[in-house]
C-alpha cells in the first residue's frame, strides 16, 4: 500500500516511519503485557480476513436487495470486519442528525479509518489511483465507486475536484482525508486544501471527523509499512479502541477561500475533546434511510442510486 517509489515533490509526506512510530514501546516487546498470544492474533487475523471476504462473496447479492436493506447490511457488515480484528469503536458526536450534502473529512492515521468512517457516514471516498490495483481492496473499491486520483499528473487534480463538486451539487457525500498522507496519529499533518473548494463551489457543509487510537503506534499505518505488518501489529494489540468523535459542521460561506476553510477544518480536529461529566454514549444514532439515500448504488450503499461509483481511501493525495 505504501509504496517505496520516489514521490512527485508536489506531493505531501510524513515524517513518520513504521520503525519510529508504528514500532512504538507501547506495544512492542517492552510491554508484553499489552500483547495479545499468538494464538488469540491468529483467531483475529483469520476473522477479520474471513469477514473481508464475505463481504466479497455477497456483493453481487446484496446489489439485488432495496437500497435500505442494503446500506443496513453493509454498515453492518464494515463494523464486523473491524471487531473482527479485535478493535473496539466509540463513536461520539450526532451523525444521526446531520443531514444535506456534505464534505466529509478527517485525519488519517490507518487503513481502519476507512470502514470506521464508512460505516456511520457512508459516502464516496477519494483515493489514489494506485488503490484500483489492489487485490481484493481494489475490488471493493471500485464497486463502491471510491474517486480516483493519478497522483501523479497534478493536472488531473481540477476534474477531480469537480467531480466532488458534482457529487455534492447532487445531494451526496464525499470523504476525504485531507492531510495527504498517513501520519501516526500522535502527530497530525496540514490539511491540504484543494478539495475544499468542491464544498465552496457547491455550497456544502464541511464535516470534520477526529480519529483517535489506543494504543497508537498498532494502529499507525504509515511510511512504507507492508499491509501484513500493519494486520499483524492491530490483531496482536491487547484491546485496540478507536474513537470516532464526528464534529460539528462548518460553513463554507463564513471563509473567504479554501486555504481558510481547510484551517478552520484543520483547527476542529486538533482540538482535544471537552471531557463530559457522565460516561461517553455507547454509539451514535445511524442516520436514517432517507437521509443516506443520496450515497446508495445498485452495487453499494456509498453513491446515489442514478449516480457515479465510493469507498476506501488515499494515503497519499496532492493538494
Amino acid at each position: 500500500m505504501n509504496g517505496s517509489t520516489a514521490l512527485p515533490p508536489w506531493l505531501p509526506t510524513a515524517p513518520c516511519t513504521p520503525g519510529r512510530c508504528a514500532a512504538h514501546p507501547e506495544t512492542g516487546r517492552d510491554h508484553p503485557a499489552e500483547r495479545a498470544g499468538a494464538v488469540l492474533a491468529a483467531a483475529r487475523l483469520t476473522a477479520g480476513i474471513g469477514a473481508v471476504l464475505v463481504g466479497v462473496l455477497l456483493a453481487p447479492a446484496a446489489g439485488l436487495l432495496p437500497a435500505a436493506a442494503r446500506l443496513a447490511l453493509v454498515r453492518s457488515w464494515l463494523r464486523a470486519v473491524v471487531r473482527a480484528f479485535g478493535v473496539r469503536v466509540r463513536y461520539e458526536g450526532t451523525a444521526g442528525v446531520v443531514t444535506g450534502p456534505l464534505l466529509v473529512v478527517a485525519n488519517h492515521v490507518s487503513w481502519l479509518d476507512i470502514p470506521l468512517v464508512a460505516a456511520v457516514l457512508p459516502g464516496r471516498m477519494v483515493a489514489k489511483t494506485e488503490v484500483r490495483r489492489w487485490p481484493v481492496l481494489g475490488t471493493l473499491a471500485a464497486l463502491g465507486g471510491t474517486l480516483f486520483i493519478d497522483r501523479d499528473r497534478l493536472r488531473a487534480l481540477p476534474a477531480t475536484v469537480r467531480a466532488m463538486s458534482g457529487v455534492l451539487a447532487d445531494g451526496g457525500r464525499v470523504v476525504v482525508f485531507p492531510e495527504g498522507s498517513t501520519w501516526c496519529g500522535r502527530a497530525r499533518g496540514r490539511f491540504r486544501p484543494a478539495a475544499f473548494q468542491a464544498a465552496l463551489d457547491s455550497g456544502s457543509a464541511v464535516l470534520p471527523i477526529r480519529i483517535d487510537y489506543r494504543p497508537t503506534g498498532a494502529a499507525a499505518y504509515v511510511g512504507d509499512d507492508p499491509l501484513g505488518a500493519s494486520l499483524w501489529r492491530v490483531v496482536t494489540a491487547r484491546r485496540m479502541v478507536a474513537s470516532i468523535r464526528i464534529l460539528d459542521p462548518i460553513s463554507g460561506s463564513q471563509y473567504p477561500d479554501r486555504r481558510a476553510l481547510a484551517a478552520a477544518a484543520e483547527r476542529a480536529v486538533a482540538r482535544p475533546a471537552v471531557p463530559e461529566p457522565a460516561v461517553l454514549r455507547p454509539a451514535v444514532p445511524q442516520p436514517t434511510v432517507a437521509k443516506d439515500s443520496a450515497n446508495l448504488s445498485s452495487l453499494s450503499v456509498h453513491q446515489r442510486v442514478s449516480s457515479r461509483p465510493t469507498a476506501a481511501s488515499s494515503f497519499r493525495t496532492p493538494a
